[in-house]
């Protein structure tokens, strides 16, 4: 069943001499329940607004956006923050924590606006996603008392804790060592499976991307399909951890 679908989906920007900046070209992509894409891209290819498309918080130049078969450009802002509210849960590469509050204050805010009982257990659930992200002993502490990685975790656990239909995460383990940051992937894998929900991940990390089931590339504003296994073939079978998105697109270029 398709989630979110995008059809011809343009972006552009008008710069200060009045120059047009194209950051999508015509980017047709349809994600489905419990499907898993990865998509790959160097610095300033426009990953960040794709994701923000799908995740209805900007919206597109040109072409069309749908939900579960509903045009989210027909959506009055209202309906279009409930929606968002209710089915997206997002993991931002700039954490977006809010300063002052706990751990457990800044996870159990999207559980704020629910109701019966999801409102009222809304702590204990906060709480319980924070040890699954290995912050049990963490809950009192407020961002500016946390480790980048622990930064990172919390907001992982914000993203999770309404179970969203669809789960994007900007470069999830960014900031995390490898093993922290394979326990990440496994829990966004986990919690996607469990909800059968979808979940795209934007990384530079060829083996973060290669736990997804379809994998794509974002380059000049074009979305087209990657065959991760070129870029293994290219840094001694996979030997190296972690890729940059140029070493990903070179091995696709001469593949």
């Amino acid at each position: 069943m398709t989630l979110v679908l995008l059809e011809a989906v343009t972006k552009h920007v008008l710069l200060p001499d009045d120059t047009r900046l194209d950051i999508l070209r015509g980017v047709d992509l349809d994600v489905a329940a419990g499907d898993h894409v990865s998509i790959v891209g160097r610095s300033g290819s426009g990953k960040s607004t794709l994701l923000n498309i799908l995740g209805m918080l900007d919206a597109p130049s040109s072409g069309s956006v749908a939900f579960r078969g509903e045009p989210v450009g027909r959506m009055g802002p209202a309906k279009l923050d409930r929606l968002r509210g209710r089915n997206v849960g997002f993991v931002f590469q700039q954490f977006n924590l809010l300063a002052g509050r706990s751990a457990l204050e800044n996870v159990a805010m999207p559980l704020s606006y629910a109701s019966g009982r999801a409102y009222w257990t809304r702590n204990r659930v906060a709480a319980e996603m924070l040890d699954r992200v290995g912050l049990s002993h963490r809950l009192d502490s407020p961002p500016e008392q946390l480790s980048g990685g622990e930064q990172q975790r919390v907001a992982i656990a914000r993203a999770l804790v309404r179970r969203p239909a669809l789960i994007l995460a900007d470069e999830p383990t960014g900031a995390l060592d490898v093993e922290t940051g394979t326990n990440v992937m496994t829990l966004l894998d986990d919690v996607a499976s469990e909800a059968d929900a979808a979940l795209v991940t934007i990384t530079h990390d060829v083996h973060v991307a290669a736990r997804a089931r379809r994998h794509y590339r974002l380059e000049d504003g074009i979305l087209s399909p990657v065959q991760l296994e070129a870029a293994f073939r290219e840094t001694a079978l996979g030997s190296v951890s972690a890729l940059s998105a140029e070493a990903i697109a070179g091995a696709e270029d001469g593949a």
